[in-house]
């Protein structure tokens, strides 16, 4: 039997050592070939009466096993909403069958865990006998799958209850929280931790000690830590306050939580193998939903395209940053400062002051202050990171880099005056990248000795916790740029999409459209707390006035007022600009950096909507549903992705969705908003734009690649 993914060898002892090594994978993943030879390998140890047992390890440093690939889950999604329900179930209880059969094979399975084990990897784990993880705090156990509109599917919603308790794994099913070996230990989940180099000799060893070839929940009077069964007082509590208390959390978007909730309720009673039936039931609902997978064909598969950077020109050779230079020491400069230097870049961090840059340099000595005190990360860390930020105000120090990123004003004279004295001293090959997120790259880029070497490289705030950097190609800008600004995105970990430049690029554009439309509602007479929470409870990252706050309005303002002066008469105003322009120009409220915008920001209590907005706007008598509200704010997003889309400023649909979710917090849920376009199906989006046009005007107005696509019953994604 060829082995692709398992390799089986016996020792002298009658213990067989199944070692997952998968081929083509930099880790291990359950594909096909994986559960074809485990199936074999099962069969194998059964009936075998020379092989006393087996223990499963894993042939990669990188994990043990990271569960199942999504690729394959996707890959058969395809026609699964033409297929009969039937076949999917069983397709989906397949697994599950697998793992069943391994602890009730008759011999004993023990495993011995050298690295991440999450979702399959962990459900594989707890069907084994006896589970020995290696001594390492960075080793994390978990069931993920939640995370992408998922349940898991090969057992977790039933053995983890089983050994930890319900109240106690809840937790870990619903959020897809991780374990380190030393709270799986305390939970319950493994049984031993050893040092790398023995867990395998550890686990053979409790096979020849006599180790049993059952399970707890096999045996007669099992019973569930913590209470199990409707009549039982804790239980009852439990799944009291667990779908209340999740539908806070999830706003109601993700089946997939009411479908574990379900699925350890009605397994939880009943025994093993029909709980697990159960469970595949559920599975096989999330699969044959629409939320599963879109979010797994965004945040997963398209997603791990763009960090292995589909988008870079292939005849350009690796081109890693050694030296960066950092124009400007504010709240971005700083925090682009602290990933680079975390990433082991040097960086020159340069402001007009040097308390201005030594300032820069505290964030990231605040950050890692934190770390050591929350012990995830130690002094010496610390201080060698610190280490590569040198603060200045010389220019002359930026001799050498071989990348600039400049943070600066968002005004063209004053980018242009730095752009001029940095190329005047750094290496003629130096490509230059600027981090302005509304004025044009190209225009930038006349500034410039080398239009050629100009790119806009886009970050998102905080740049320590956002994932997405958005990167801007002029008019001139060359491959070398793209390559140099795309390998730089991946030293520093962050997810990167390529669009072309127009003002306000790709995101910034398309997210301005949310609270722009929201402060429009506001401006009609609807609630401002009605417009809000329907942001919310869409499954925004925040609601839209909250945003605006947080941007400040007197950016909102001036941005505004920039472009107008930039567009003419092609500047097409909304009832936003003169909201904004009370808000700020008349009453000096700023948003949050003043504590006075939409919201009053007390010191001593939460913040909350400023009440006299409604006497500046005085509410309609009859106010509209949520579901109108929500249909306005996400639809008009939608409709400014697809206008990027035609206009070629993103030149894909995979990175317009990327984009959105990741850099501008929409809705994960939806898959992006062109996924959501496509479940939504155009016959109805294209029929609900069109009479919101009617009562809202051209703003949801339809446009022509749309109307193709739906002439010819078409989908962003075949």
């Amino acid at each position: 039997m060829t082995q692709k993914a398992i390799k089986i060898d016996i020792d002298q002892n009658g213990i067989a050592l199944l070692t997952i090594d998968v081929e083509e994978q930099s880790m291990n993943v359950i594909n096909q070939d994986f559960i074809s030879e485990l199936e074999a390998h099962i069969k194998r140890i059964s009936e075998e009466d020379n092989i006393k047992g087996a223990v499963i390890t894993s042939g990669k440093d990188s994990a043990f096993l990271a569960g199942a690939d999504l690729n394959m889950i996707l890959g058969g999604l395809a026609k699964g909403g033409e297929a009969d329900p039937e076949d999917i179930f069983k397709a989906s209880f397949a697994l599950n069958k697998l793992f069943r059969s391994l602890e009730t094979c008759g011999k004993p399975i023990a495993v011995a865990i050298n690295g991440l084990t999450l979702g399959g990897g962990l459900e594989l784990s707890l069907a084994c006998h006896y589970r020995v993880v290696a001594d390492n705090d960075k080793i994390k156990l978990g069931l993920p799958e939640v995370q992408v509109g998922l349940i898991p599917g090969a057992g977790g919603t039933q053995r983890l209850p089983r050994l930890m308790g319900i109240q106690l794994a809840l937790p870990y099913l619903l959020q897809g929280k991780n374990m380190t070996p030393k709270q799986a230990l305390s939970n319950n989940i493994i049984h031993e931790i050893a040092p790398a180099d023995e867990i395998v000799d550890k686990a053979k060893a409790w096979i020849l000690a006599g180790g049993k070839a059952e399970q707890p929940w096999d045996q007669k009077r099992f019973k569930i830590p913590g209470g199990q069964g409707v009549y039982d007082p804790n239980i009852v509590q439990t799944f009291m306050g667990a779908p209340a208390m999740t539908l806070k959390q999830t706003k109601n978007n993700y089946p997939a939580t009411v479908a574990i909730l379900s699925a350890v309720y009605e397994g939880h009673q009943l025994p093993i193998d029909t709980a697990l039936e159960v469970e595949s039931k559920y599975f096989t609902q999330q699969i044959m939903g629409s939320v599963a997978p879109n979010m797994i064909r965004t945040l997963f598969v398209n997603k791990n395209k763009a960090d292995k950077l589909i988008r870079r020109p292939k005849d350009q050779p690796e081109m890693k940053t050694k030296k960066l230079g950092m124009l400007g020491a504010g709240l971005m400069g700083a925090g682009i400062a602290y990933v680079s230097a975390k990433a082991g870049i040097e960086v020159i961090l340069l402001d007009r002051e040097l308390e201005f840059a030594n300032k820069g340099k505290d964030y990231s000595r605040a950050i890692l202050e934190k770390g050591i005190k929350r012990k995830k990360t130690t002094q010496e860390k610390a201080d060698k990171l610190l280490s590569l930020i040198k603060p200045t105000t010389d220019y002359a120090d930026l001799e050498g880099c071989d990348l600039i990123i400049e943070a600066v004003l968002e005004d063209p004279k004053v980018k242009a005056d730095v752009t001029q004295k940095t190329q005047a001293v750094v290496p003629e090959g130096c490509i230059y990248g600027s981090n302005t997120s509304t004025l044009p790259i190209s225009m930038l880029a006349k500034a410039s000795q080398d239009e050629s070497k100009f790119i806009g490289i886009h970050f998102f705030s905080p740049v320590d916790k956002m994932p997405l950097v958005e990167i801007i190609m002029g008019k001139n800008t060359g491959e070398e740029a793209l390559a140099k600004a795309l390998d730089y995105v991946r030293q520093i970990r962050k997810t990167p999409i390529v669009v072309n430049d127009s003002r306000g690029f790709y995101t910034s554009r398309c997210f301005m459209t949310y609270p722009v439309e929201a402060t429009n509602m506001l401006h009609e007479g609807i609630a401002p707390a009605l417009i809000e929470n329907s942001g919310v409870y869409a499954g925004m990252a925040v609601g839209p006035f909250a945003v605006l706050d947080e941007v400040s309005l007197e950016l909102s303002y001036h941005i505004a007022e920039a472009t107008k002066k930039a567009l003419g008469d092609a500047y097409k105003s909304e009832a936003c600009d003169e909201v904004v322009t009370r808000l700020y120009a008349d009453l000096g409220r700023k948003g949050k950096k003043n504590r006075k915008g939409f919201y009053e920001y007390p010191e001593d209590g939460k913040k909350y909507i400023w009440p006299e907005l409604s006497e500046h706007y005085p509410l309609l008598d009859e106010q509209p549903s949520q579901e109108t509200v929500t249909k306005r704010l996400m639809y008009r997003q939608a409709l400014e992705v697809v206008r990027c889309l035609e206009e070629n400023v993103v030149t894909a649909p995979e990175d317009a969705d990327i984009g959105a979710i990741f850099g501008w917090g929409f809705a994960p849920w939806t898959g992006g908003p062109l996924s959501m376009i496509d479940t939504i199906g155009l016959d109805k989006f294209v029929d609900e734009c069109n009479s919101l046009r009617q009562i809202h005007g051209d703003v949801y107005k339809i446009p022509e690649l749309l109307n193709k696509m739906h002439a010819n019953s078409e989908r962003f994604y075949k």
